[in-house]
């Protein structure tokens, strides 16, 4: 028997000075960075809150929080490593992950596949479980005015019941 449970996460930043986004752990050149704390990359974070949230282990500001100068500049791979290992050390197993950028810039279809692989490896999940979607918000709101990005994910996860 095995138990399963879903989690969501969301994730945003604003644009500011700067050359890339760092999205899936990979830099996609871009007029413009993002303001955050470690490297700001809003697919791995929103992947991070929903493993988190689907094991009942809080949120991604609980363990990597912006006040401590360790997470500076941060890697994100790094957290979300950091979170399949506090899965695993309770039992669980990623199924699948599922999410989407919202963003009207950058374009990210050249570099799906390099984030699937990326997201997949980091989980030690074969990549076919893996998906990334994009859209955009057709000019309107923040992500409309190319004042920032988001991203939105789902996981499934499961651990073996006795």
């Amino acid at each position: 028997m095995t138990s399963l449970r879903i989690g969501q996460g969301y994730d945003v930043h604003r644009y500011t000075d700067g050359d890339h986004v760092t999205l899936g752990g990979q830099k996609i050149p871009y007029s413009r960075g993002v303001l955050a704390h470690s490297d700001g990359d809003v697919l791995l974070h929103a992947i991070c809150d929903a493993l988190l949230g689907a094991a009942g282990l809080g949120d991604i500001g609980m363990h990597f929080p912006d006040s401590d100068p360790r997470w500076r500049a941060a890697d994100s791979r790094a957290f979300v490593r950091h979170v399949r290992a506090l899965l695993g050390d309770r039992g669980f197993r990623v199924v699948n992950v599922d999410a989407t950028v919202i963003a009207d810039a950058p374009r990210i279809g050249a570099h799906r596949e390099a984030m699937r692989a990326s997201i997949a490896a980091d989980l030690g999940i074969d990549v076919a479980t893996v998906n990334v979607k994009a859209t955009t918000s057709e000019g309107m709101s923040f992500i409309g005015r190319r004042e920032g990005l988001a991203c939105q994910a789902v996981v499934l996860i499961e651990r073996p019941t006795p």
